[in-house]
């Protein structure tokens, strides 16, 4: 399996001179799935945002398939690319079936083949053309929005695919519903895949490896078994941070079989 994505010593700091990458190193295998976790602030969203080059590094490299991004024209790079955003930037004036097919469209595919691809990719993500795919965004509900994006951006075929916190915003029963269909088609695709996230669950459901960012820099990359098994301090923090309910709960609620 070769490299998709790699970082070479990069660097990334504001014109007032706050480092918000520092030195990151690291590659992310072909086909596979890595999360990137870190408080606010700790450069996840800059990180992911240099591989399509919504952000030039201050130094270092970001290298995709063994190219410097950078010697890459930008229009193919990020047609090449899927990008996924929390907000989902659909066109509010566009329908459904447009939205998705808008790459092809840019592409100058003909009008019924980004029709026949528009409705494949709704029902890839579980949106019945029928029923999808002459609404509006406004028409849709959150998770319908996230799943359109999802489709759009997979219409290119892209071998790449950045998610900034694409889930981040649902409701947590439509959210694992996301991500089920989301660790589905990744089963079935070859698509390599950076996702930042603030939940742990989500990195250790969805990822082969996570990343975890401190003020910058690159604090680990491990496989999930090992991020949980860690005594990193910053890791052992987050294991605690998630289901503090559930494991502060009385014995009735962990073991409903076991009350009165």
């Amino acid at each position: 399996m070769g490299v998709a994505i790699e970082f070479r010593d990069l660097c990334f700091a504001t014109p007032q001179g706050r480092l918000l990458l520092d030195s990151i190193s690291l590659s992310v295998e072909e086909g596979t799935t890595a999360a990137i976790l870190g408080r606010s602030g700790s450069g996840k969203t800059t990180l992911l945002r240099t591989v399509n080059r919504m952000v030039l590094p201050t130094s270092g490299e970001v290298l995709l398939q063994g190219k410097n991004v950078t010697a890459i024209d930008l229009i193919k790079l990020r047609r090449n690319m899927g990008y996924v955003i929390q907000e989902t930037g659909l066109f509010p004036h566009f329908t459904v079936e447009r939205n998705v097919g808008l790459v092809l469209e840019a592409e100058g595919r003909s009008r019924q083949d980004c029709v026949r691809r528009s409705y494949e990719l709704l029902e890839t993500v579980g949106l019945n053309p029928a029923s999808f795919a002459k609404r509006l965004p406004h028409q849709l509900s959150g998770g319908q929005r996230q799943r359109v994006g999802l489709a759009r951006a997979l219409a290119a075929e892209p071998d790449v695919l950045l998610m900034d916190e694409p889930f981040g915003a649902l409701d947590p029963l439509t959210r694992a519903e996301m991500q089920n269909m989301l660790r589905s088609l990744l089963s079935r695709l070859k698509t390599t895949v950076l996702l930042v996230t603030h939940n742990l669950d989500e990195a250790l459901y969805l990822a082969h490896r996570i990343i975890l960012l401190s003020e910058g820099k690159l604090l680990v990359c491990l496989e999930p078994k090992e991020f949980i098994a860690s005594h990193e301090p910053l890791i052992e923090a987050y294991v605690r941070a998630f289901h503090r309910g559930w494991h502060d709960a009385s014995p009735e609620i962990r073991h409903p079989e076991r009350g009165v």
